[in-house]
């Protein structure tokens, strides 16, 4: 099923495209990777499936309704949001911020129940933060911010998580569990989108690829075929040695040259 369908969508920022004519979905049980150059639009399209922007042309459908028709909390509840987030030095508990990630189940002032709290030891243990729960979030690195935020992000337990460079800080250990609870998620049927600059990355868990470039559509579907050497000559000005992962069984992307 197409959890979020985009129907010819634009977008603007003052007279700068940003998007341009977009038509393509995120699938329910599926990891879609979005790639491509700096500036491509990547954060706008997932900005934009949230109602964070406005359109300049073109719908979008959540789980098969128009984006119009959701109220903010009900929204809210069905697609959870990891922005890149780097500088969150919040001086808050880690423990609390993945709360944050509980609000949309609870009415306005509620106090956490039980179920909340064990989402959140839940989500911190995932994402192999257990330990962070009393600590400060300006005490941490940028990699330590970062796994914290992602566990608000399962905390909310939605059926669509919208991931924006949540690799970025991690260190290699790290941006494979990182894949590892993405894949998770995605078995337990939400549908999963995640912004990506690490191609191999992207090419060993995600199971579709969307390639962006200045704003449109170049490349979509598996990872293979969606980053061709074509497409790597001509949006990333980039050639590539692939080679066959033993555990997925995939061509995945190993090193690269500028062209």
């Amino acid at each position: 099923m197409s959890a979020v369908v985009f129907e010819n969508v634009s977008l603007r920022y003052g007279a700068r495209t940003a998007l341009s004519d977009i038509s393509s979905c995120f699938t329910a049980g599926a990891v879609t990777g979005i790639v491509g150059p700096n500036g491509a639009g990547k954060t706008s399209l997932l900005r934009a499936a949230l109602g964070l922007l406005p359109l300049a042309g073109g719908s979008i459908r959540i789980l098969g309704r128009p984006l119009a028709d959701w109220r903010r909390q009900e929204l809210a509840r069905a697609a959870t949001y990891l922005p890149q987030s780097g500088d969150a030095k919040w001086p808050m508990l880690a423990e609390e911020v993945v709360m944050l990630g509980r609000l949309p189940h609870r009415g306005a002032f509620a106090p956490p129940q039980a179920a909340d709290w064990l989402a959140v030891r839940e989500a911190l243990g995932r994402c192999d933060a257990a330990d962070f729960a009393r600590r400060r979030m300006d005490e941490f690195s940028a990699g330590e911010r970062a796994r914290v935020l992602f566990a608000r992000a399962l905390a909310t337990g939605a059926p669509i998580l919208l991931a924006d460079e949540p690799a970025a800080f991690l260190d290699p250990a790290h941006q494979l569990h990182l894949m590892e609870l993405l894949r998770e998620e995605a078995r337990r049927g939400a549908a999963v989108a995640v912004t990506l600059h690490d191609l191999p990355l992207a090419t060993r868990h995600c199971d579709e690829i969307l390639v962006l470039h200045q704003g449109r559509l170049v490349a979509e579907g598996a990872p293979a075929a969606a980053l061709s050497d074509d497409t790597l000559a001509r949006t990333f000005g980039i050639s590539a040695l692939r080679v066959r992962d033993p555990e997925s069984g995939r061509d995945t992307l190993a090193s690269f040259r500028r062209i």
